[in-house]
């Protein structure tokens, strides 16, 4: 068995295997199995997680919980965010008002002035600054909005990958981000540097070297990684 394979009801209150009914129970609600072989479930006495035999692998209950990412769950006890580890135990003392899921073993998180940064597996801080919004990284870069609702990339020093500020920006895939500038969207390198000189209404990130977009007489087009259309849409 993988734990791919086991799947959510339509109505999100078991799980299934093979189309077969998992461990015959009910839940209020269940999110999915992650590669720990935990699986996020809610019942009458509140949210906390199960093992493959569908028993909880620990007591306490929490108004929500969510799936494990690098052998860590984000959960929520009253307004307090943290997390815990496998065994059901906090990794660290401090609360925060929302936390992400930790990927590449670094995790967003919301202090309670709403202020957004990255922790890494201990709960510590990895940089100084604090941000109006911060994302996930994803291939060792992450998106933060600053003060000034500028956006740019950051390395995970908390360094600026380029120098380069944009009005908004998206996760590196495959070298390239979408980026918007005053003129709107296009992708970039890791330089900072548009590949083409069109912008766009709204743009998608390439999948396997091409884009869909919207231009701004609402048509829709797909580009290549130089900025060639290819299709009208």
């Amino acid at each position: 068995m993988k734990y791919k394979d086991i799947k959510i009801s339509k109505c999100e209150t078991h799980f299934l295997y093979k189309g077969k009914k998992l461990f015959d129970k009910n839940f209020k609600k269940v999110l999915k199995f992650h590669s720990e072989w935990l699986a996020a479930v809610c019942d009458e006495n509140g949210w906390y997680h199960i093992n493959l035999l569908g028993k909880a692998i620990y007591r306490k209950r929490y108004k929500k919980v969510f799936g494990y990412y690098f052998e860590k769950a984000a959960v929520v006890e009253n307004n307090n965010n943290f997390h815990i580890n496998t065994e059901g135990k906090r990794i660290y003392k401090k609360n925060f008002s929302f936390c992400g899921n930790y990927q590449e073993n670094i995790c967003v998180v919301r202090d309670f002035e709403n202020k957004y940064f990255h922790i890494d597996k201990y709960g510590n801080e990895i940089y100084k600054e604090k941000y109006l919004y911060a994302g996930d990284f994803k291939d060792d870069f992450a998106v933060v909005k600053m003060e000034n609702k500028m956006c740019k990339h950051i390395d995970k020093k908390g360094n600026d990958l380029n120098g380069k500020l944009f009005l908004d920006i998206g996760v590196f895939h495959k070298s390239f981000a979408i980026a918007k500038d005053e003129k709107g969207w296009g992708h970039i390198n890791k330089n900072g540097e548009f590949l083409y000189d069109e912008r766009y209404l709204m743009i998608e990130p390439f999948y396997n070297g091409f884009s869909m977009l919207e231009n701004f007489s609402n048509e829709k087009q797909i580009i290549d990684e130089k900025g060639n259309k290819i299709i009208e849409l």
